[in-house]
């Protein structure tokens, strides 16, 4: 899927927003491994998600912050 904010092959803090917000299961599956790869992008979804956190409905931001929070120190 391409994403509104991803006209690159980078992940941009935009790019992983959309991603989280708007991505399918396979999307999430690209940016899981990508977090896995790279610590920095596990950084960018943190501070994404922490924007978004204090919405009680953003259930995907609430998901992946404590993904990236549960998988920061092993990464």
């Amino acid at each position: 899927m391409l994403h509104r904010h991803l006209n690159h092959e980078r992940l941009t803090t935009a790019a992983i927003d959309n991603v989280i917000d708007c991505g399918k299961w396979s999307d999430w599956r690209d940016l899981r491994l990508s977090a896995l790869g790279d610590p920095g992008v596990l950084a960018k979804i943190e501070r994404v998600c922490a924007a978004r956190v204090s919405d009680p409905y953003a259930q995907r931001h609430h998901f992946w912050m404590n993904y990236a929070k549960a998988h920061k120190t092993t990464a």
